[in-house]
Protein backbone atom coordinates (compact mmCIF):
# COMPACT_ATOMS: atom_id res chain seq x y z
CA UNK A 1 0.00 0.00 0.00
CA UNK A 2 1.88 3.09 -1.20
CA UNK A 3 1.14 6.63 0.36
CA UNK A 4 2.36 10.08 -0.95
CA UNK A 5 5.71 9.91 1.41
CA UNK A 6 6.58 6.28 1.66
CA UNK A 7 5.32 2.21 1.86
CA UNK A 8 3.09 0.84 4.20
CA UNK A 9 2.95 -3.01 4.34
CA UNK A 10 0.05 -5.04 5.71
CA UNK A 11 0.09 -9.22 5.52
CA UNK A 12 -2.25 -10.80 3.93
CA UNK A 13 -2.95 -12.60 6.78
CA UNK A 14 -4.61 -9.52 8.56
CA UNK A 15 -6.66 -8.49 5.60
CA UNK A 16 -10.21 -10.02 5.04
CA UNK A 17 -12.18 -7.33 2.93
CA UNK A 18 -10.11 -4.40 0.66
CA UNK A 19 -12.61 -1.50 -0.51
CA UNK A 20 -11.15 0.65 -3.13
CA UNK A 21 -12.59 3.95 -3.20
CA UNK A 22 -10.42 5.36 -5.94
CA UNK A 23 -10.16 5.62 -9.47
CA UNK A 24 -6.58 5.89 -9.11
CA UNK A 25 -5.41 2.70 -8.17
CA UNK A 26 -3.65 0.30 -9.98
CA UNK A 27 -3.50 -4.13 -8.90
CA UNK A 28 -1.21 -6.30 -10.30
CA UNK A 29 -1.92 -9.56 -11.40
CA UNK A 30 0.12 -11.20 -8.96
CA UNK A 31 -1.88 -9.34 -6.00
CA UNK A 32 -5.15 -10.64 -7.25
CA UNK A 33 -4.07 -13.79 -7.57
CA UNK A 34 -2.42 -13.51 -4.29
CA UNK A 35 -5.84 -12.17 -3.36
CA UNK A 36 -7.89 -15.51 -4.68
CA UNK A 37 -5.44 -17.67 -2.82
CA UNK A 38 -5.70 -16.07 1.04
CA UNK A 39 -10.11 -15.94 0.06
CA UNK A 40 -9.54 -11.85 0.38
CA UNK A 41 -13.11 -10.13 -1.10
CA UNK A 42 -11.70 -7.11 -3.07
CA UNK A 43 -14.37 -4.66 -3.38
CA UNK A 44 -14.66 -2.14 -6.19
CA UNK A 45 -16.31 1.80 -5.97
CA UNK A 46 -17.74 3.74 -8.86
CA UNK A 47 -16.76 7.59 -9.01
CA UNK A 48 -19.24 7.97 -6.43
CA UNK A 49 -17.50 6.28 -4.09
CA UNK A 50 -20.03 3.39 -3.94
CA UNK A 51 -19.89 -0.66 -4.17
CA UNK A 52 -20.30 -1.63 -7.29
CA UNK A 53 -18.47 -4.73 -7.89
CA UNK A 54 -16.56 -7.47 -6.36
CA UNK A 55 -13.97 -10.27 -7.11
CA UNK A 56 -14.16 -13.36 -5.43
CA UNK A 57 -11.92 -16.78 -5.58
CA UNK A 58 -13.19 -18.57 -8.52
CA UNK A 59 -12.64 -22.11 -6.33
CA UNK A 60 -13.00 -21.25 -2.58
CA UNK A 61 -12.74 -24.94 -1.70
CA UNK A 62 -10.82 -28.01 -2.65
CA UNK A 63 -13.91 -30.21 -2.73
CA UNK A 64 -16.38 -27.01 -4.57
CA UNK A 65 -18.19 -29.42 -7.00
CA UNK A 66 -19.21 -31.80 -3.81
CA UNK A 67 -20.27 -28.50 -1.96
CA UNK A 68 -22.24 -27.77 -5.12
CA UNK A 69 -24.23 -30.44 -5.35
CA UNK A 70 -24.95 -30.48 -1.89
CA UNK A 71 -26.56 -26.71 -2.17
CA UNK A 72 -28.56 -28.01 -4.94
CA UNK A 73 -30.13 -31.07 -3.08
CA UNK A 74 -30.90 -28.57 0.21
CA UNK A 75 -34.79 -29.72 0.44
CA UNK A 76 -38.08 -27.19 0.50
CA UNK A 77 -38.28 -28.05 4.27
CA UNK A 78 -35.16 -27.63 5.45
CA UNK A 79 -34.92 -24.43 3.86
CA UNK A 80 -38.05 -23.18 5.55
CA UNK A 81 -36.58 -24.10 8.49
CA UNK A 82 -33.46 -22.20 8.54
CA UNK A 83 -35.25 -19.00 7.09
CA UNK A 84 -37.64 -19.00 9.92
CA UNK A 85 -34.62 -19.04 11.88
CA UNK A 86 -32.76 -16.55 10.13
CA UNK A 87 -35.63 -14.35 10.28
CA UNK A 88 -36.32 -14.69 14.18
CA UNK A 89 -32.66 -13.35 14.87
CA UNK A 90 -32.98 -10.36 12.57
CA UNK A 91 -35.96 -9.10 13.97
CA UNK A 92 -34.64 -10.22 17.44
CA UNK A 93 -31.42 -7.99 17.03
CA UNK A 94 -33.77 -4.97 16.12
CA UNK A 95 -35.73 -5.49 19.16
CA UNK A 96 -32.89 -5.52 20.88
CA UNK A 97 -31.34 -2.33 19.23
CA UNK A 98 -34.61 -0.77 19.74
CA UNK A 99 -34.65 -1.05 23.73
CA UNK A 100 -30.99 -0.22 23.83
CA UNK A 101 -32.33 3.54 22.28
CA UNK A 102 -35.35 3.02 24.69
CA UNK A 103 -37.93 2.84 21.76
CA UNK A 104 -39.81 0.66 24.33
CA UNK A 105 -43.29 0.00 22.52
CA UNK A 106 -41.86 -0.75 19.08
CA UNK A 107 -39.44 -3.15 21.01
CA UNK A 108 -42.33 -5.12 22.63
CA UNK A 109 -43.94 -5.62 18.86
CA UNK A 110 -40.58 -6.70 17.88
CA UNK A 111 -40.97 -9.51 20.65
CA UNK A 112 -44.04 -10.45 19.89
CA UNK A 113 -43.25 -10.89 16.40
CA UNK A 114 -40.32 -12.89 16.82
CA UNK A 115 -42.88 -15.22 18.65
CA UNK A 116 -45.12 -15.45 15.33
CA UNK A 117 -42.58 -16.12 12.90
CA UNK A 118 -44.00 -19.45 10.67
CA UNK A 119 -41.56 -21.98 8.78
CA UNK A 120 -40.75 -20.44 5.58
CA UNK A 121 -42.37 -17.23 7.61
CA UNK A 122 -45.10 -17.74 5.79
CA UNK A 123 -47.09 -14.40 7.52
CA UNK A 124 -44.04 -12.43 6.64
CA UNK A 125 -43.49 -10.73 10.01
CA UNK A 126 -39.92 -9.73 8.75
CA UNK A 127 -41.87 -7.53 6.88
CA UNK A 128 -44.21 -6.36 9.35
CA UNK A 129 -41.10 -5.92 11.63
CA UNK A 130 -39.22 -3.67 9.24
CA UNK A 131 -41.96 -1.40 9.45
CA UNK A 132 -42.14 -0.95 13.02
CA UNK A 133 -38.24 -1.02 13.16
CA UNK A 134 -37.59 1.78 10.73
CA UNK A 135 -40.48 3.94 11.34
CA UNK A 136 -39.63 3.93 15.68
CA UNK A 137 -35.60 4.50 14.33
CA UNK A 138 -36.18 7.20 11.51
CA UNK A 139 -40.00 8.71 11.68
CA UNK A 140 -43.33 7.39 10.75
CA UNK A 141 -42.76 8.92 7.11
CA UNK A 142 -39.44 7.19 6.46
CA UNK A 143 -39.39 4.96 3.09
CA UNK A 144 -36.65 2.97 2.30
CA UNK A 145 -36.95 3.90 -1.10
CA UNK A 146 -36.45 7.55 -0.46
CA UNK A 147 -33.65 9.41 -1.83
CA UNK A 148 -32.12 10.58 1.24
CA UNK A 149 -28.40 10.51 2.98
CA UNK A 150 -29.59 7.98 5.42
CA UNK A 151 -30.84 5.51 2.93
CA UNK A 152 -27.40 6.27 0.74
CA UNK A 153 -25.54 5.04 3.89
CA UNK A 154 -27.89 2.65 4.66
CA UNK A 155 -27.58 0.99 0.96
CA UNK A 156 -23.36 1.61 1.44
CA UNK A 157 -23.07 -0.09 4.88
CA UNK A 158 -25.14 -3.01 3.31
CA UNK A 159 -23.34 -3.03 -0.02
CA UNK A 160 -20.21 -3.63 2.62
CA UNK A 161 -21.91 -6.17 4.45
CA UNK A 162 -23.23 -8.20 1.06
CA UNK A 163 -19.18 -8.55 0.37
CA UNK A 164 -18.38 -9.64 3.81
CA UNK A 165 -21.06 -12.72 3.77
CA UNK A 166 -19.90 -13.65 0.32
CA UNK A 167 -16.54 -14.05 0.55
CA UNK A 168 -17.35 -16.67 3.39
CA UNK A 169 -20.06 -18.41 1.49
CA UNK A 170 -17.52 -18.63 -1.84
CA UNK A 171 -14.55 -19.79 0.26
CA UNK A 172 -16.75 -22.79 1.94
CA UNK A 173 -17.42 -23.37 -2.14
CA UNK A 174 -20.96 -22.38 -2.22
CA UNK A 175 -22.62 -20.83 -4.52
CA UNK A 176 -23.83 -17.02 -4.11
CA UNK A 177 -26.38 -17.33 -6.68
CA UNK A 178 -28.87 -20.09 -4.85
CA UNK A 179 -30.44 -18.76 -2.29
CA UNK A 180 -33.13 -20.07 0.97
CA UNK A 181 -35.85 -17.68 0.15
CA UNK A 182 -34.05 -15.13 -2.37
CA UNK A 183 -34.55 -16.22 -6.04
CA UNK A 184 -34.11 -13.70 -7.87
CA UNK A 185 -32.92 -14.80 -11.49
CA UNK A 186 -31.30 -11.60 -12.21
CA UNK A 187 -29.56 -11.52 -8.34
CA UNK A 188 -25.95 -13.36 -8.24
CA UNK A 189 -25.91 -12.83 -4.42
CA UNK A 190 -29.36 -14.95 -3.41
CA UNK A 191 -27.41 -16.61 -0.71
CA UNK A 192 -25.88 -14.17 0.82
CA UNK A 193 -28.96 -11.78 0.44
CA UNK A 194 -30.79 -14.53 3.02
CA UNK A 195 -27.42 -15.14 5.47
CA UNK A 196 -26.74 -11.02 5.62
CA UNK A 197 -30.28 -10.06 7.24
CA UNK A 198 -29.15 -10.97 10.84
CA UNK A 199 -26.25 -8.83 10.79
CA UNK A 200 -28.28 -5.65 9.14
CA UNK A 201 -28.51 -3.62 12.32
CA UNK A 202 -24.90 -3.24 12.83
CA UNK A 203 -25.06 -1.37 9.95
CA UNK A 204 -27.90 0.31 11.34
CA UNK A 205 -26.46 1.34 14.60
CA UNK A 206 -23.25 2.94 13.39
CA UNK A 207 -25.74 4.69 10.79
CA UNK A 208 -27.76 6.34 13.62
CA UNK A 209 -24.71 6.50 15.65
CA UNK A 210 -22.87 8.40 13.32
CA UNK A 211 -24.54 9.70 9.89
CA UNK A 212 -24.42 13.41 10.34
CA UNK A 213 -26.33 16.04 7.95
CA UNK A 214 -24.69 14.72 4.87
CA UNK A 215 -23.38 11.06 3.73
CA UNK A 216 -19.67 12.16 3.67
CA UNK A 217 -16.50 10.23 3.39
CA UNK A 218 -16.02 10.23 7.24
CA UNK A 219 -19.30 8.27 7.24
CA UNK A 220 -18.21 5.83 4.54
CA UNK A 221 -14.41 5.23 6.21
CA UNK A 222 -17.09 4.33 9.58
CA UNK A 223 -18.69 1.50 7.46
CA UNK A 224 -16.20 0.32 5.80
CA UNK A 225 -14.89 -1.09 9.06
CA UNK A 226 -18.09 -2.86 9.70
CA UNK A 227 -16.30 -5.89 10.16
CA UNK A 228 -14.53 -4.80 13.29
CA UNK A 229 -17.45 -4.27 15.14
CA UNK A 230 -17.17 -5.76 18.20
CA UNK A 231 -20.13 -8.57 18.94
CA UNK A 232 -21.03 -11.04 21.81
CA UNK A 233 -20.90 -14.68 20.65
CA UNK A 234 -20.40 -18.61 22.15
CA UNK A 235 -19.85 -16.84 25.57
CA UNK A 236 -16.73 -14.12 24.23
CA UNK A 237 -16.31 -11.31 22.46
CA UNK A 238 -15.26 -11.28 18.64
CA UNK A 239 -15.10 -9.38 15.42
CA UNK A 240 -18.02 -9.03 13.55
CA UNK A 241 -16.13 -10.76 10.68
CA UNK A 242 -15.13 -14.03 12.72
CA UNK A 243 -18.89 -14.07 14.00
CA UNK A 244 -19.99 -13.84 10.20
CA UNK A 245 -17.85 -16.27 9.33
CA UNK A 246 -19.17 -18.51 11.90
CA UNK A 247 -22.77 -17.93 11.47
CA UNK A 248 -22.58 -18.68 7.82
CA UNK A 249 -21.25 -22.18 8.53
CA UNK A 250 -23.69 -23.39 10.95
CA UNK A 251 -26.05 -21.91 8.77
CA UNK A 252 -25.12 -24.25 5.97
CA UNK A 253 -24.32 -27.22 8.50
CA UNK A 254 -27.82 -27.03 9.08
CA UNK A 255 -28.98 -26.99 5.60
CA UNK A 256 -27.07 -29.91 5.17
CA UNK A 257 -28.50 -31.61 8.12
CA UNK A 258 -24.92 -31.86 9.79
CA UNK A 259 -26.42 -30.22 12.58
CA UNK A 260 -29.89 -29.13 13.97
CA UNK A 261 -31.20 -25.75 12.81
CA UNK A 262 -31.77 -25.06 16.29
CA UNK A 263 -27.85 -25.35 17.19
CA UNK A 264 -27.54 -22.47 15.10
CA UNK A 265 -26.40 -19.88 17.60
CA UNK A 266 -27.63 -16.16 17.81
CA UNK A 267 -25.04 -13.29 18.77
CA UNK A 268 -25.15 -9.39 20.33
CA UNK A 269 -23.67 -6.44 19.78
CA UNK A 270 -21.33 -4.58 21.88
Amino acid sequence: MRKEDDTAKIHLSEISTIILHTMQVFISAYLMAELSKNKISLVVSDDAHNPIGQYLPLYGAHNTSKRIAEQIAWGEPIKKRVWQHIVKDKIEMQRQFLAERDYELAAKQLQTAVSEVRSGDTTNREAHAARVYFSALFGSEFSRDDDTSTNAALNYGYAVLLSIVNREIVSRGVLTQIGVCHRNEFNQFNLACDLMEPFRVAVDRLVVDNLTVDFDSDMKRVLADLGNVAAYYKEGTYRLNSVISCYVQQCLNALNKKIAVEEIESFRLL
